[in-house]
């Protein structure tokens, strides 16, 4: 199991220097994040490679932005998020197929990205033209061999559980984000892979706090002092027989979000091995 951590991509002067600080700290895997479709060129891809290469970094998997709003709340955020605004959908289809088409060149099998607030009630009829949505993309990633990735938060799991069986595509996963159930005020991380858990393909470590009132999502804290219970949490995980990647995301800035990152790489680190018997690397 190899723990890692994000790493922003919205030009390719930046990589290098960025590859560097993940290296001089211990890490040898990432996830790429870019919320920048103009970047995603072949002479970037081969420069990425190269800069990977030099560096020893493995990306885990490739989280995909699209274009339009973004506004990260209960209120704002139904209307801008992911696939689920119709107004945005067509457009957001096709950042995401391109985004893949630029992973699949780089060698990266799993596409990340947030759907949005998927409808709860499946009468609705967003719901099902979303379910469209998602299975265009989801079939594009399979001529490449990829999976689609869901982010947790935005949705129940129960509903994002029910989005699968209705897409009813075989390369759909979940990137568990720890926090963002909690933040979201949607589930506790550990109780959901009960529902989803043998979808779990990646995860976003993340620790956070419930919602206060019904606008703003909770907050986002260091780890081991929020909400999630990261012991249980690789219990379940193990009993599902999950080994594969640990992303570590700390949505700060300054040189705080790196001395929380290491903080949180060795608390990791020490529950890994506790629960997997030091199998982990």
């Amino acid at each position: 199991m190899k723990i890692g951590t994000c790493v922003n991509f919205s030009s390719p002067e930046e990589i290098p220097a960025k590859l560097a600080v993940l290296k001089e700290n211990g890490f040898d895997s990432c996830q790429l994040i870019s919320w920048t479709p103009s970047v995603w060129t072949p002479e970037n891809a081969e420069f990425l490679k190269k800069c990977l290469k030099q560096y020893g970094i493995t990306v885990s998997a490739f989280w995909c932005g699209w274009n339009g709003p973004v506004i990260w709340n209960f209120y704002d955020g139904q209307l801008t998020l992911g696939l689920v605004p119709p107004e945005y959908r067509q457009m957001r289809i096709q950042n995401l197929c391109d985004g893949a088409d630029f992973a699949h060149s780089l060698g990266i099998s799993d596409v990340v990205t947030h759907m949005g607030f998927i409808p709860e009630n499946p009468y609705d009829p967003n719901f099902h033209s979303f379910c469209v949505a998602v299975r265009t993309v989801a079939q594009h990633l399979k001529q490449n061999g990829q999976y689609l990735l869901f982010e947790t938060g935005q949705e129940t799991p129960v509903t994002l559980l029910r989005c699968f069986e209705t897409v009813g595509m075989d390369n759909l996963g979940i990137n568990l984000d720890t926090a963002n159930l909690i933040l979201y005020g949607k589930a506790n991380p550990v109780d959901a892979l009960d529902v989803f858990g043998k979808y779990v393909r990646n995860l976003h470590a993340k620790d956070g706090r419930y919602p206060v009132n019904g606008h703003d999502l909770g907050e986002e804290t260091r780890l081991g002092e929020g909400k999630v219970d990261f012991r249980a949490l690789f219990s379940r995980l193990k009993e599902l027989g999950y080994d594969s990647h640990v992303t570590i995301e700390r949505e700060i800035s300054g040189p705080q979000q790196l001395s929380d990152i290491l903080d949180a790489k060795n608390y990791l680190q020490a529950i890994i091995d506790e629960i997997y018997g030091g199998a982990s690397c």
